[in-house]
């Protein structure tokens, strides 16, 4: 009866380690995964809020920027996808791409 003690006592201890370095790695590798996301969002935010400048997002000043046709605030100045929904950025005018925002409830400098 002492042996089954004492292994039940052992096993319980090693449970309990495996568990706390479990604990420690899973924290850890979140901690990394925040990281990777938050350095991939730096490029260049394309969600854009409260009066939005049209002729700044045209870097290129080629009168043409790409929009989100579901998320009218998500414009950038080169093809790519939403970071919302994902669908992929249309190509249009920048008097397109105003309409658009303000047919939608959005203000444009």
């Amino acid at each position: 009866m002492k042996s089954v003690k004492i292994f039940l006592i052992a096993l319980t201890l090693i449970a309990s380690s495996s568990i706390m370095i479990f604990a420690q790695e899973h924290q850890h590798g979140d901690h990394s995964k925040m990281e990777m996301k938050k350095d991939s969002l730096k490029p260049e935010n394309i969600v854009h809020q409260g009066v939005i400048d049209l002729k700044g997002i045209d870097k290129n000043k080629d009168g043409k920027v790409f929009q989100d046709q579901m998320d009218w605030n998500v414009i950038s100045d080169k093809p790519g996808k939403c970071p919302l929904c994902k669908m992929t950025l249309k190509e249009v005018t920048v008097k397109k791409a105003k309409k658009n925002l303000l047919e939608n409830g959005f203000k444009v400098k």
